[in-house]
């Protein structure tokens, strides 16, 4: 896995995590500097294992996942997923690999 940090289709900062091609979490914001989202990003690397990792219904009928801390939401899946057991899978692999990720 590594950590992408770098503008959305805004031009906002953001990070995004990838397994090989396939990005498989973002911070779900947007950052008011490269700085900050680099350092959210490093924050959710060292937190990843010990956040609580939600799993829900979209509007769509697809599952998904959010991470949060407190109350604060730290990361959301990078795809939806067709069933819940596949989206519990996808936040297991997150909350057990983005520990070792490289970069950023």
């Amino acid at each position: 896995m590594k950590f992408v940090v770098g503008n959305d289709s805004g031009g906002h900062p953001s990070w995004w995590l990838y397994s090989s091609s396939d990005m498989v979490a973002w911070a779900g914001e947007s950052f008011g500097s490269t700085y900050n989202a680099t350092r959210a990003a490093e924050a959710f690397k060292n937190g990843a294992s010990s956040a609580r990792y939600d799993v829900y219904e979209d509007m769509g009928g697809k599952w998904r996942w959010r991470a949060s801390r407190s109350s604060d939401k730290v990361a959301a899946s990078g795809e939806s997923f067709a069933s819940k057991s596949n989206a519990e899978r996808a936040a297991a692999n997150v909350r057990d690999n983005a520990g070792s990720a490289t970069d950023p």
